[in-house]
């Protein structure tokens, strides 16, 4: 493949560069805040929302849909451009839930009255979504998941809980995974695909406050929520591989190699400012540049397959832990440079960078299990890529 952009994707970038340079929040540019920071700013919701309603009157929410669902057909990499250029800006506004998981698999696996109904919403950035898939004690292990939706007339009755639902306590939708035969023969042949209205009665949603001391996170708990039948995606007992094809999209819609190649720039511009660079820094430094660009082009590697309609198999959980643990070195590289002063929060006038070091430390140790654990990206690269024998 060709890693240049073309012409037209260059003058793309440039676009959404001064346009982002315009309407994008200037105090969130300033403090340099993250993707996976947003939520510790003041009223970041009501940001978020605003900027996600700015991107889809773009049209940028859609760029690579059919046009006669609202899209453009472009390529994949008109939507990398995007995310590269809002990390860089430090911007929010594109809420990948929608975007990226339920929006692709409504488009591949949903009926035309499903994206009739839901993909104006998400294109627009009006509606935002949140995942309902893990489950105490069934992450990695979502086939064995617990929460069962029973038949009754023109609904199914669904009871249970999730965990780790991002955004669920302000989300409009959620797309759920639950279990309609507790007799198949297989597990993950009895679980059905639904997308749910987060108002429905019987939906009760906790907080849980990670080590930042953000709140993303969330438990939910559904009794007897009634589901309409019209709303499950594909058909009923088929929602393993509706479930499949989103974590494909989430293992390669975030991308954290820009995400940390932007946190590893701001932290030596921050560094050089404070003169805390020294050799053994420096070295180090030269380090994580050469994993972030390794982490990049193998994003775009597989965002060209995608462009090609090739299937990416292994290729997403390398997309994924690359990525996301670039994140994680260039985080612990943060408290290495600056010492005791990385550990404070934002509350602190003498943090650097506004607190981010401290921040995005803690929130990066989170980049080990979402999106399926690390060690399961591993499994899935010796397994299918390798050939080695399964280890469990």
């Amino acid at each position: 493949m060709d890693f240049r952009f073309s012409p037209e994707e260059e003058n793309f970038r440039q676009e959404v560069a001064a346009f982002l340079k315009k309407e994008g929040p200037k105090e969130w540019h300033k403090r340099k805040v993250s993707f996976f920071d947003m939520s510790g700013q003041e009223n970041w919701i009501a940001v978020h929302r605003d900027m996600s309603r700015k991107l889809g009157a773009k049209g940028w929410l859609s760029l690579h849909w059919p046009k006669e669902y609202g899209g453009k057909e472009l390529s994949p990499f008109y939507r990398l451009i995007l995310r590269e250029e809002l990390a860089k800006y430090h911007c929010p506004g594109y809420h990948s839930l929608s975007v990226d998981f339920v929006a692709p698999a409504i488009l591949l696996k949903g009926s035309d009255e499903l994206k009739k109904r839901f993909l104006p919403g998400i294109a627009s950035g009006e509606v935002m979504w949140c995942e309902g898939l893990s489950e105490p004690g069934h992450g990695s292990d979502l086939a064995a998941i617990e929460t069962f939706a029973k038949e009754d007339g023109d609904f199914y009755v669904v009871n249970g809980q999730k965990i780790w639902t991002t955004y669920a306590h302000f989300a409009d939708w959620m797309f759920l995974l639950a279990r309609t035969d507790r007799n198949a023969e297989r597990n993950y042949r009895g679980l059905t695909f639904f997308l749910v209205d987060m108002k429905t009665p019987g939906i009760t949603v906790n907080p849980i406050i990670n080590m930042a001391g953000h709140h993303d996170f969330n438990e939910v708990f559904l009794d007897d929520v009634r589901i309409p039948k019209e709303n499950i995606v594909d058909a009923v007992n088929k929602g393993w591989y509706v479930a499949m094809s989103v974590l494909d999209n989430e293992r390669t819609s975030d991308l954290g190699y820009a995400i940390a190649g932007t946190l590893l720039d701001d932290i030596i511009e921050g560094a050089k400012e404070m003169d805390m660079l020294n050799a053994r820094n420096k070295i180090r430094m030269a380090e994580l540049y050469t994993e972030c660009e390794i982490a990049r082009l193998t994003h775009y590697h597989v965002t060209w397959m995608l462009s090609q309609g090739k299937p990416l198999d292994y290729y997403a959980a390398i997309c994924k832990l690359l990525g996301f643990e670039a994140i994680q070195h260039v985080a612990e590289f943060g408290l290495e440079v600056f010492k005791n002063y990385g550990i404070l929060s934002d509350h602190s006038p003498l943090a650097p960078l506004y607190g981010r070091i401290s921040s995005c430390y803690l929130r990066s140790f989170g980049h080990s299990m979402e999106a399926g654990t690390s060690e399961m990206d591993r499994d899935v690269i010796a397994q299918r890529g390798m050939g080695l024998p399964r280890l469990r």
